[in-house]
């Protein structure tokens, strides 16, 4: 773990010490060729191939990048990583702090599902496809999102993505909001639970 941190701290020094030798110019033009279509489908870890369907990868890769953007999130923390403390509010995080109950009880509500990408730095779960034995010609996904350090409705938002298949393809369908608010009251419900049996 302290290897960890110290190769980390160097990696930060050396970046930092780069970019300070960079004019205005090179930073805006390091930062228009970062947001190009093939630099965002790069960095964000998207599944699909950009060759094969430019428009479903950045699709994809603009959703999995929609917390604030970036390999970090929303900026890089030295103080979280020098002082990893795990107290009862937040996730030792190198950006945003999030919910350690909010976060676990994400993960445990929907462990049946598969998991796309699960980033702690960034509050951000993505599902994979799930289709139940009860019915194979529908599948739905989950993202879920998750903000602050404190236990709160207003720091959780689950979107939902529903397909049904017909005519040998997958069609999208509408999804009630209300079962949004479900997965959402369920995902409390745990967080609540959990943060009981830890005190």
């Amino acid at each position: 773990m302290y290897l960890l941190r110290l190769i980390t701290i160097a990696l930060l020094l050396f970046v930092y010490s780069c970019n300070q030798n960079l004019s205005d110019k090179e930073k805006k033009e390091m930062w228009s060729k970062a947001q190009t279509t093939g630099a965002i489908i790069d960095r964000s870890g998207t599944k699909f191939n950009s060759a094969t369907n430019k428009d479903l990868a950045l699709q994809d890769a603009e959703t999995r990048l929609q917390t604030g953007g970036g390999l970090f999130g929303k900026g890089l923390d030295v103080d979280g990583i020098i002082n990893q403390t795990n107290n009862n509010q937040q996730v030792a995080t190198y950006g945003m702090p999030i919910n350690q109950y909010l976060w676990r009880g994400s993960l445990e509500t929907i462990s049946f599902m598969p998991l796309s990408s699960a980033d702690p730095i960034g509050g951000t779960i993505i599902t994979d496809w799930y289709t139940s034995e009860n019915n194979e010609d529908e599948r739905c996904k989950l993202n879920i999102f998750i903000s602050g350090s404190e236990l709160k409705t207003q720091n959780l938002k689950v979107t939902s993505f529903c397909e049904v298949f017909k005519n040998n393809r997958w069609i999208a369908r509408n999804v009630d909001a209300s079962n949004n608010i479900k997965i959402e009251n369920a995902i409390l419900n745990k967080a609540k639970k959990l943060k009981l049996s830890s005190s």
